[in-house]
């Protein structure tokens, strides 16, 4: 009976401990935002690996093109929070804070040499250019010294939550190695509203090679909508497929885009019948 009582006393006093232990001494300790201290594994994650790649095991391929509207329910993990908080940041600040600590690089979307738009990552900007991007110029009219009218060009910025889609180019393929379908992201390019021609287009601002990006999206950390213990980066958003999207063009022998022989509405049943191709030509492979 005393052992059975002093087992009792023992653990009401090692309970007594931890709940003491929960109370701070008044500058003993910074107050902690939260229940526990978060690791600080996060910021040191590395993406997976890809898998080499031989071309004699590559059986069908096919490009696609897709637009990925931030504004979206399930993507909205990419457009909030505005503002940096909790250790997150928006998709845009995270891209833009890595090409300005050149971790990313910026590619041009056209190619002034033969006058066309293209996304093959082959014309490096440098911070500098790819932050212009986010500028537009407009003509204010001021009085000059003799109080004559004259125009002045100003250079306005645009915001990076008026950014609210981008554009993903990737590969969906099937290996005979390894009997798998897969679909790898190649690039990403947000798409900037056009100030210039003020009727609500949009056009790619630069593109980046993401590769080279996954390493700054595996540190980045993103809102989980079912539990907050379980931190994800837009890496996972990226390797999950947990985002919606509409394509908007496949490789095809004109090289055009949907929208180039398809109406508003014919455009988007034209996106899904592409999705239903890309599914059935998994299933058909299977076929026995």
């Amino acid at each position: 009976m005393k052992t059975l009582r002093f087992i009792f006393l023992a653990g009401l006093m090692s309970l007594g401990l931890n709940v003491s232990a929960q109370v701070l001494d008044p500058g003993a300790e910074s107050p902690l935002d939260g229940v526990y201290s978060k690791s600080i594994d996060t910021p040191h994650k590395r993406p997976v690996p890809y898998v080499q790649l031989r071309e004699a095991d590559i059986m069908w391929l096919t490009r696609i093109w897709r637009v990925v509207d931030m504004r979206e329910k399930v993507n909205l993990p990419f457009y909030f929070p505005l503002k940096p908080t909790q250790g997150r940041k928006n998709f845009m600040t995270v891209i833009m804070e890595a090409i300005e600590q050149e971790r990313i690089t910026a590619y041009s979307p056209y190619d002034s040499s033969t006058a066309q738009f293209d996304d093959g990552f082959k014309i490096a900007m440098t911070a500098v250019e790819a932050k212009k991007t986010m500028t537009y110029i407009t003509q204010i009219a001021v009085e000059n010294e003799y109080g004559e009218e004259e125009f002045k060009d100003t250079a306005n910025e645009i915001g990076l939550d008026e950014v609210t889609r981008f554009k993903i180019k990737e590969e969906v393929f099937f290996d005979k190695q390894r009997s798998l379908m897969e679909t790898r992201i190649l690039g990403i390019a947000p798409m900037i509203p056009d100030k210039i021609a003020d009727d609500g287009s949009v056009r790619e601002a630069f593109w980046i090679y993401f590769p080279e990006a996954r390493f700054v999206f595996a540190e980045a950390e993103v809102y989980n909508v079912h539990n907050d213990v379980d931190r994800m980066t837009y890496e996972d958003l990226f390797w999950k497929r947990k985002f919606s999207s509409r394509i908007v063009k496949k490789s095809n022998v004109f090289d055009r885009a949907i929208s180039a022989y398809k109406g508003p509405l014919d455009a988007l049943l034209e996106a899904e019948k592409i999705e239903e191709e890309i599914f059935n030509r998994e299933h058909d492979i299977w076929s026995f």
